[in-house]
Formats: C-alpha cells, structure tokens, sequence
C-alpha cells in the first residue's frame, strides 16, 4: 500500500505553489522586507527529487533536504509549509518534465501504448513516485498538462469523454501497480544479493523435502513451464508487455 499520498496539505498553499502565485509579486501587497532570497521553491523541489530518487521517499524529511542545500530547516518553511505540500510539488514537477511526443496520426493501440510507455519511464525514473496515492492528484501545470496529452491518445476511438477519462484511469493504474512490483523485485535481489533464480535453485533442495508435488501437478507443471520461460517467478518485462497487450485488448470492446 502507498505510504504517502498527494493533496494531503493546506490546499490554498499547495495551489498557490504549484501555480508559482507565491512568488508572484502582485500576490504579496507592499514592498518585500529583509534581505533577498537566497533559494527558491524550485530549488527546494529539485533538491527533493535528487534525494528521493537516490535514497527513496522515505529520507526526505524538511531536515534532510535542508542539509542537502546548506541552510538551517527553519529557513525552508518560507518556500514549502510541510512535506505534504513538497511532495505535491515533487509529483507536479516529475509530471512537467516528462516527455510528450506527438503520435497524432498513429493507431489509436501506438498512440495509448506510447502513454503506457511515458509513464513507465517516470516510474523507473522516479521509483519513489510509484509509491505515492494520487487518488487526489495534485491540480498543478505539471498534472494537467499530462492529462491534457495523455487524453489525446484516445481520440478518434469512439468514446465519450466519461469512458475516456475512465481508460485513461485504467491504463495508468496497471502501469502504477505494475512498477510497484518491479520494484519489490529488485528491492529483493539486492537485499538477497541474488537473482530469482539463483534463489529458487539455492532453495530447491528445502522445498523438496517440505513440498508435495504429488499433490498439487498442475501448479507444479505451470509454475515451471513459467518459470523455464522466463528465467523466474516474475519477469518484470514480460509481466508489462503481456499486461499492456491486454489492457489495450479490453479497450477493443469500446472502441467505435
């Protein structure tokens, strides 16, 4: 389960950051006193994402990412109230900087694999961000611009703009849970130091004495053929292609 969800902050500040009013000067009435700024909400933001990209969502913390830049924690809440407002800003400025080429023209399969694609490139981009609930998303240029791109893809399909929104929500939750899993699988051959495997083959002769083939074939002669095919358990690769191919085939249903 995600630990960490967007739009989970003070939603006028949140707002206000994601849409840089607040470093608007119309937005603060009268002269700014004190001495200038020295940073910037930005570079608070691309800090962040630096450092939960390197060391996971987990180690970033106000304190952290203070250190990381060279100023006292106090000084951030200038620029960022809290984490949940940061994380928002993280989401918002991950979604900005994804690619977004135009496939007008190509099959409307090319054109919907191609979002599929984008967004598991910003997943293995930025693994903490597969971890992280948008059931509220956050409302800024980054997200509405990829909403706006990735909404294009279905033209031309027969759709109304509800069943639209509607595959959209689907496509995107399979690459989201497929990138959690992708995850958990490297997470597990780093910690065991060992591919799958070589895990199966270092436990083969436990499970021989424990387990019952006898008792559950059919288990056994899938699990294999499976595991043969793919060089273990769960091939990361294979489960998106396979798993994109059928998403796509159930929008066939609704197409036209």
């Amino acid at each position: 389960m995600p630990t960490e969800r967007t739009s989970a902050g003070d939603p006028a500040q949140t707002l206000r950051l994601l849409w840089h009013a607040a470093e608007d000067p119309s937005a603060t009435p009268g002269p700014r006193r004190g001495p200038r700024r020295a940073l910037s909400a930005d570079v608070v933001v691309t800090v962040a994402i630096a450092l939960a990209d390197a060391e996971g969502l987990e180690a970033v913390t106000i304190r952290r990412v203070a250190q990381e830049i060279g100023v006292v924690p106090m000084s951030l809440y200038t620029y960022v109230p809290g984490k949940a407002e940061l994380l928002d800003l993280m989401m918002d400025t991950a979604y900005a900087a994804m690619p977004r080429p135009d496939t007008a023209g190509r099959p409307w399969r090319e054109r919907v694999a191609a979002v599929a694609e984008e967004n598991r490139a910003l997943f293995e981009r930025h693994p903490w961000a597969a971890e992280v609930s948008t059931a509220r998303p956050p409302l800024g240029p980054g997200l509405m611009g990829k909403y706006e791109h990735e909404l294009a893809a279905f033209d031309d399909m027969g759709l109304d703009d509800v069943a639209r929104d509607d595959c959209l929500t689907h496509l995107l939750a399979f690459v989201q849970g497929w990138a959690r899993s992708a995850a958990d699988t490297r997470a597990a051959q780093a910690e065991s130091a060992m591919s799958d495997r070589q895990w199966w083959q270092a436990n083969a002769p436990l499970l021989e004495k424990v387990f019952d083939a006898e008792k559950y074939p059919t288990a056994v002669r899938v699990g294999s053929a499976a595991g043969e095919a793919h060089g273990s358990a769960y091939d990361a690769d294979h489960a998106y292609e396979f798993g994109v191919e059928r998403v796509l085939d159930s929008f066939e249903a609704l197409v036209g």
